[in-house]
């Protein structure tokens, strides 16, 4: 005997389909109105996320996008300076996602510059500190920077001077003192970070610091100090006696 045709209604085939959390309605208009009256200071790291992921991510819930990001990367800071490579790699992250996270980080680091910019630096130590760390802090590898300024103590430039791995970077002094002599810096402040978040210095550390200073000297530049910038804070130099 022939089989008749099996019949599906379209109740039980609306049933399969999984349904949305019930917090999605109206879940992006409750969120931007607590950022409105609250800053940011009232939403936590993934509800920050969220807001971010909205602008690329036009409906849906983007809880769970944004919670895998941090349970990847950390903290929301640690999200928006995470390489391009690696963010691609996360699950349901494209090129729209990465570019928003870009721009987010890309405004940090403007804003915290133009605190330092036209300044004399060492009096707005503490916005020169935010500025490091704002561009430094959770980067992946190790990289270096030299902050040369002028007689003023003004900043005339902010250079990246090498870049190394997750835990080295090869730095020559003569390279850093060329180029001061090549902008008429009158000072200079270094700056790296560890990848690791700890800010000790090592020894190595300390043995270039002390060639940079003492190339340095023989040009009347001076050496104002070294940041070491980590995750769980910064270490001076200057600070520590160690220049």
């Amino acid at each position: 005997m022939d089989q008749l045709p099996l019949q599906f209604s379209e109740a039980p085939l609306r049933a399969l389909v999984k349904r949305q959390p019930s917090y999605i309605a109206g879940h992006r208009e409750r969120l931007r109105d607590r950022f409105v009256t609250g800053g940011a200071a009232a939403l936590p790291d993934y509800e920050l996320l969220e807001l971010v992921l909205f602008r690329a991510v036009r409906r849906g819930d983007v809880k769970p996008m944004a919670r895998h990001l941090l349970d990847r990367f950390g903290d929301f800071a640690s999200v928006l300076s995470a390489p391009r490579g690696q963010l691609v790699e996360v699950d349901g992250i494209g090129d729209a996602i990465v570019t928003e996270l870009k721009i987010v980080e890309a405004a940090a680091h403007r804003l915290a510059q133009k605190r330092v910019l036209s300044r004399p630096v060492i009096s707005s130590w503490d916005a020169l500190v935010d500025y490091v760390r704002t561009a430094m802090a959770h980067s992946a590898i190790e990289t270096f920077r030299t902050l040369y300024l002028d007689t003023r103590n003004t900043l005339i430039a902010d250079e990246e001077v090498a870049r190394g791995t997750v835990d080295h970077v090869p730095v020559y002094p003569r390279e850093v003192i060329k180029r001061a002599l090549e902008l008429n810096a009158s000072a200079l402040i270094l700056v790296h970070n560890h990848p690791s978040g700890d800010p000790t210095p090592s020894e190595a550390d300390i043995v270039m610091t002390r060639a940079i200073a003492e190339a340095a000297q023989v040009f009347s530049i001076t050496l104002h100090d070294h940041l070491i910038i980590g995750s769980g804070g910064e270490r001076s130099f200057r600070a520590d006696g160690l220049i």
